[in-house]
């Protein structure tokens, strides 16, 4: 117990240690030099990731500029196309409408080609025709062309040709014999014939002669299947008249 007691005497008696008094700070004080530790520490930190970064060859502020310099760039490369694109779009409109217009005047040329050497062989013809006015007055058939336009259908031109110098008005009428042959599945058929307008009344108004110095008739005509044309014999008959004025025969085959 003594000693004890003199443990306790030496600890809290007049002997005792010299007692330290510190004051405290009050708690925005810590929080301030809390946050200020924080804020040292960790612009520390980011300084370090950056050059931490930099140091290992990845520059972030870098990369930043890039990748605004590269939008940037995409951004004006999409204008560009977009202008491209529109441009393309009006190039092809105006080279379709170049395209149609040039197909147009082909057209237009071959049927100009076609009328020119048309006109020359008219104007071929009326020459003889004229050379022909201090003939006789005869009546012939010219120019006598028959070929196929589509299945089973014949197209026929000529001319009907007045000469002399005649004046009034010739009138009468045109009757075509086409020979046929086939006909049957094998084409061996016997021959016939068929005669327009008896065969075809319908046709009549067509083959109607009404002219001074000449006319021209065209028209077409269809077959039997399986048939074809041998042989086309035409003859001009003046009104009221039985026998005919004129004829001309054209052998196919």
């Amino acid at each position: 117990m003594t000693s004890w007691w003199r443990r306790v005497r030496r600890q809290f008696g007049i002997a005792a240690p010299r007692m330290a008094v510190r004051t405290r700070l009050p708690w925005w004080s810590r929080s301030v030099l809390a946050a200020a530790l924080v804020g040292v520490v960790g612009g520390m930190w980011w300084w370090g990731f950056d050059f931490g970064q930099i140091f290992g060859g990845f520059n972030r502020t870098q990369v930043e500029g890039q990748l605004t310099t590269l939008t940037a760039d995409v951004d004006r490369y999409r204008a560009e196309v977009a202008q491209l694109r529109a441009r393309n779009a009006t190039l092809e409109s105006e080279l379709a409408m170049s395209k149609g217009s040039q197909e147009a005047l082909s057209r237009q040329v071959t049927e100009l080609s076609g009328d020119a050497a048309q006109a020359k062989e008219e104007l071929a013809f009326l020459q003889r025709l004229v050379a022909d006015a201090n003939k006789g007055e005869a009546l012939t058939i010219q120019r006598l062309t028959l070929e196929p336009d589509g299945d089973n259908t014949w197209r026929y031109s000529f001319i009907v040709v007045r000469g002399g110098n005649p004046k009034e008005e010739f009138a009468g009428r045109i009757v075509l014999r086409a020979a046929l042959a086939g006909g049957d599945a094998d084409g061996q058929a016997p021959a016939h014939a068929v005669e327009i307008p008896t065969d075809r009344p319908e046709q009549a108004p067509a083959l109607t002669l009404k002219f001074k110095y000449y006319q021209r008739i065209e028209g077409q005509f269809q077959v039997p299947p399986g048939s074809r044309v041998m042989t086309l014999v035409v003859r001009a008959y003046e009104s009221g008249q039985a026998a005919p004025r004129a004829t001309r025969t054209l052998r196919l085959g």
